[in-house]
Parts: structure tokens; sequence; C-alpha cells
């Protein structure tokens, strides 16, 4: 099956279905290599990684399939530049960039003749990377898990704000999708493809802790929260971290106070320790819409399925082309 769009034309794919980069989750090859091969677009997440591993992890992923890969780097990361130099050595396809300005990468990147993709989360950043000269934008909203915006506009509100000011865009709608009804839903608010996060990290490939996996599968919608107000703010699941940091910006503790708490708690301690009660449970508000652990490649043909029906189920549109009497 080839669904084409703007997205899927800018990198090569076969299908407008891209897997988030999840620290952890997809900072090893066999996620990216499965969501590729099936024709989405896969990414490794490069936030945790130490160059060696990367630079093995890139190797994997290019060695385990023939179709177009990415790598989601947060500029904000310990060594963001030497990430940059070994990206540009080993010329990923596709890179996916986030927190940070893109001119601090992309003349590199294009150099070498990767594409570019840029994280925004609202119109103004939006702008900006349009001017830089990025080739396409992932617009996440505020029901997305890890780093939503802090304004907490919903992805529904947001995409169609970002596709009304840079048209010329393609773009990558993310935050809320996990499924093909939602995949539809994107392409219909101009989106050229959906980010899908949380639907896999419930996946057979994630390279996550099964107490992480079980604890996503058994959240419902209302089951997150955005925490961490003013640092960075997160979405995880209502654990005793998370309620500890919501009962001090509830009642008002200081900046420090707040931070000491928010950095005791991190992703590895939850991802890869599988501490779920202290770690941060990083998850999408879709984690309610996720009942399953399933193949990576079952998801990707799940969600064009799922699409596909989506989209022969809407209503037809009836054109009344009589004449008015007269």
């Amino acid at each position: 099956m080839r669904i084409s769009t703007r997205v899927t034309e800018l990198v090569g794919i076969d299908l407008p279905i891209v897997q988030a980069g999840m620290s952890w989750v997809s900072s090893a090859a066999p996620l990216p290599v499965a969501v590729s091969s099936a024709g989405g677009l896969g990414v490794v997440a490069a936030g945790p990684m130490r160059l060696p591993d990367l630079s093995r992890v890139i190797d994997e992923v290019r060695d385990g399939t023939d179709r177009p890969f990415a790598v989601n780097l947060p500029l904000y990361r310990k060594g963001a530049d030497e990430v940059i130099d070994l990206l540009v050595a080993k010329r990923p396809p596709v890179v996916i960039a986030s927190q940070g300005g893109p001119r601090r990468y992309l003349a590199r990147l294009h150099d070498v003749g990767t594409v570019c993709l840029h994280v925004v989360a609202g119109t103004e950043h939006a702008h900006k990377a349009a001017e830089a000269g990025v080739d396409g934008l992932v617009v996440v909203g505020a029901e997305a898990g890890g780093h939503p915006p802090p304004s907490q506009v919903s992805t529904l509100v947001l995409l169609r704000a970002v596709t009304a000011a840079v048209p010329e865009l393609p773009v990558v709608a993310s935050g809320g999708f996990a499924d093909g009804a939602g995949l539809a839903a994107a392409l219909a608010l101009g989106a050229g493809a959906v980010q899908f996060g949380t639907r896999f990290l419930l996946s057979a490939e994630a390279n996550v802790h099964p107490a992480y996996q079980d604890a996503v599968l058994r959240a419902g919608v209302a089951d997150t929260r955005l925490v961490g107000r003013g640092l960075g703010p997160v979405r995880t699941l209502v654990n005793d971290f998370a309620e500890r940091m919501a009962k001090l910006e509830e009642t008002g503790a200081d900046l420090e106070t707040r931070r000491a708490e928010f950095t005791r708690a991190t992703l590895r301690m939850a991802a890869r320790d599988g501490d779920v009660a202290l770690g941060k449970v990083e998850a999408g508000q879709s984690a309610g819409l996720v009942d399953s652990i399933r193949p990576a490649a079952e998801i990707v043909r799940r969600l064009a399925e799922e699409y596909t029906a989506a989209v022969a189920g809407l209503p037809a549109t009836i054109v009344d082309t009589a004449l008015p009497s007269a």
C-alpha cells in the first residue's frame, strides 16, 4: 500500500507514518528497522546515546533496511555539536531536530544530502524554522508524551495554526494519535504525516523495560499529567513522582525546590530500570487508546488499514446540480 503526501515524497517513504524518536525506546536498531522496512519512517533517538553507540546503531539500521530512516537530535543534550559532526559523517537520510535553533546544523547536513525536519510547538518557531530553510516541520501538541508545548495548545488547534502560517512546508503532526482514524484526521487538517510515539512505545521491538510498557498499557486517557512548568515540562503517567511535583506546583513551592524534585527523577529510571513509581514514565494521552503490544511492522500495517477504512467510512458528498425552477 502507498499513501502519497508531501511528507512521503519529501523523505521517500510509502506511508505517512513516522515513529517518534523516543529516548531509550528507539535508541537501538530493532524498532527503527522494523518501521522503515514496513514503509514508515523509523527514527533513532540520539538523546541519551554516547557517540560510539549512536554510530554503531546508525550502521545497524543501514544494514537492517534499505529504506529511509531518521535520527532524532534534541539540541539541548550535552555534546550536541559532536553529535552533529557524527551525523555529517554518517549522512542519515533524515534528521529530526528539536529544542534549539535550526541554523546550528542545517547547512552542514544539507551539504551531505540529509533532509532536515525541525520540531516546533507554535507559529513563531515555525516561521523562524521556515526562514532558516528547513525542509519540513514536526508540530507537537499538548497531548504528546515527553516534552509537549508549555502553552498546552492541543494538536488539533496547533496543527491548523502552523499549516496556515507556513503553507509552503510539509508538516508532520504529533501528539494524541494512536490509530488510522487519527492519521486520516491529521491529513484532513493539512498534515502530510503523523508521528506516533506512544503507539510504538507499545511495540515488541521497543527498547524499554517491560514494567514501563505495562504501566503505559494499563493507563487511560486521563492518566497522564504535565509537570515541571518552568523547568521544561514533561507529560508523564500519574505516579509518585508526578503526584509530588503536582503538589509542589499547587502549593507554590519555589523554583529551586521544584527543580530538585524534578531532576531527581529521570526517564532512565523508568525506561531502563523499570522504576515506574519514582521515574518519569513519559507517555502521551493516547496511551488510553492502545490496548496491546504488537510487532512494529504489524502496527504500521494496521495504521494504514485503519486509515483506509476511516476514509472509506466518511459520509458521501451529495451535490445538487438541478437548476432552480423558474
